[in-house]
């Protein structure tokens, strides 16, 4: 269980650290000149795809068991673990509480950003 664990942690490291990168392109340059839905649209493509590969490095690299829990917990590690940073650079840089991070989630680009990161979680599972 430990590899996995670790891999979860090595697996949004860098997912992350990529998304934050984006994020950054996506907010101050790409969404206000063709708005947030169009721009989380263009940037959710590039993230998946280096989720594929990250996670299949951090399987490879920490030498991840392809069983049902092992994947799992790799990818709820790396999912938990992705949300609690999502959300306190959220808190941070807008000063959002989490009732108000939350209530974001009915806006079409926060929706589809929450698949994403779903997908993120289980791609794990999906590189099985």
């Amino acid at each position: 269980m430990s590899r996995s664990l670790v891999a979860g942690i090595a697996y949004v490291a860098v997912v992350f650290a990529l998304a934050f990168l984006l994020g950054i392109v996506r907010v101050t340059v790409t969404a206000p000149r063709i708005g947030e839905l169009a721009a989380t649209l263009l940037e959710v493509p590039i993230v998946l795809a280096a989720s594929w590969v990250a996670c299949g490095w951090a399987v490879r690299r920490f030498a991840v068991p392809g069983d049902l829990a092992s994947r799992l917990t790799m990818g709820g590690v790396a999912f938990g673990l992705l949300m609690v940073a999502e959300f306190a650079v959220s808190a941070l840089l807008s000063g959002r509480g989490l009732t108000a991070y939350l209530g974001a989630f009915h806006e079409p680009a926060k929706l589809i950003g929450l698949g994403a990161q779903l997908l993120f979680g289980l791609m794990p599972l999906l590189r099985h």
